[in-house]
């Protein structure tokens, strides 16, 4: 049997067709292969943003093109937009770019969010395509980190890729699977449909807010 390469794991797969490693996100972002990106603010987080009277201490994991940092930044909501991915990171720099400066309340970081320390505590972790293109190996790391990262009253809200769907990414989860992860530490207030999906989630995803409890 061939033994794998330097740059091959024991299943023969490179780093650039592994999505839990940086590689097989810098080859998409870096071709423009990009169909969970919707080159806008989808719907439901702009009436979230719109009904918050105070700024929220906001992380986006797995940011992407970073097109929800935008609007952060417009509502001075201080935001971590968070990628391991050196060239999503440059995507999401040439979109900030107009609110980007000195007086931006907007930072783009380069790094695991498996890895990442907030520096003051958070007020909100928004997710967007970013479960989903995680391994379901790495499923119960992601819930315990969001856990760890939110303190009591804070709130995990963005859209989830509700389905049965085995080969992705997108990976779905299904209802009571993302319910199992996250009940342990959060209450869910909000869960609804997408009206305003892109074609890749259409009629799978939902949009849900959950509240860390004490």
């Amino acid at each position: 049997m061939d033994q794998p390469t330097a740059n091959q794991t024991a299943d023969g797969k490179t780093p650039d067709q592994r999505p839990e490693h940086p590689d097989f996100w810098c080859k998409r972002f870096g071709a423009g292969t990009t169909p969970w990106d919707a080159g806008k603010v989808p719907d439901d987080f702009a009436a979230f943003v719109a009904a918050e009277t105070t700024p929220l201490r906001t992380l986006i994991p797995g940011c992407g093109s970073g097109w929800e940092a935008v609007l952060l930044a417009e509502h001075s909501w201080r935001t971590t937009a968070l990628d391991f991915s050196p060239v999503a990171v440059e995507r999401a720099r040439g979109v900030l770019a107009p609110v980007l400066g000195p007086a931006s309340t907007v930072d783009v970081v380069c790094a695991d969010f498996f890895q990442w320390q907030s520096e003051t505590p958070l007020d909100l972790i928004y997710e967007r395509a970013f479960l989903c293109a995680l391994p379901r190996k790495l499923w119960a790391d992601w819930a315990q980190r969001v856990a760890e990262l939110l303190p009591a009253g804070a709130r995990l809200a963005g859209y989830f890729f509700v389905c049965e769907q085995l080969k992705g990414p997108p990976f779905g989860i299904e209802a009571a699977q993302l319910a199992e992860l996250l009940a342990p530490h959060f209450i869910c207030l909000e869960d609804r449909p997408v009206a305003d999906s892109i074609p890749v989630f259409a009629g799978r995803e939902r949009w849900q807010v959950w509240q860390r409890k004490d």
